[in-house]
């Protein structure tokens, strides 16, 4: 694997089984910690990819990061991103990071929001030294969530 090589793409239909293993993989070691799967373990890849919100990172050949992008009206809303193991502290993360930063200037938005777990703690680390900021906490569909956005200059 390049660091920070490969292609970010829009999945295609025909990929909504990787994508979904994908996820499940890079999520699964929060099963334990949640005592229930996170939501993108669970999530409707068929239609994220129909709708035009899944996006994949290949290096190689193998897929390595996927990213659900969703157009609200607060901005753009990232809903999930997912990191391959294999691929974790190579930077992949912040790529993916400033894709969604680069997508959301492009579709006209000027803020990128997004929502984590209250238990994903280094989630909600790498997202302030991003340049998210803690906008609330709320239950929201049956999981305690943190939510932050980050501001895109005009």
């Amino acid at each position: 694997m390049n660091p920070l090589g490969g292609t970010v793409r829009p999945a295609r239909p025909d990929e909504a089984g990787l994508l979904r293993a994908l996820v499940r993989a890079a999520y699964a070691h929060y099963v334990p910690r949640l005592g229930r799967e996170p939501a993108p373990m669970t999530d409707d890849y068929p239609a994220r990819i129909a709708a035009g919100q899944a996006w994949l990172l290949e290096d190689e050949g193998a897929l390595i990061g996927a990213l659900v992008l969703e157009d609200t009206p607060e901005g753009l809303l990232i809903d999930n991103i997912a990191i391959a193991a294999a691929a974790r502290g190579t930077g992949q993360g912040r790529r993916l990071m400033g894709f969604a930063e680069a997508e959301a200037a492009r579709r006209g938005h000027a803020r990128l929001w997004l929502y984590t777990n209250e238990k994903m703690v280094e989630n909600i680390a790498l997202y302030t030294r991003l340049g998210y900021r803690e906008t609330r906490r709320a239950e929201h569909h049956g999981h305690r969530r943190v939510f932050m956005e980050k501001p895109l200059s005009p």
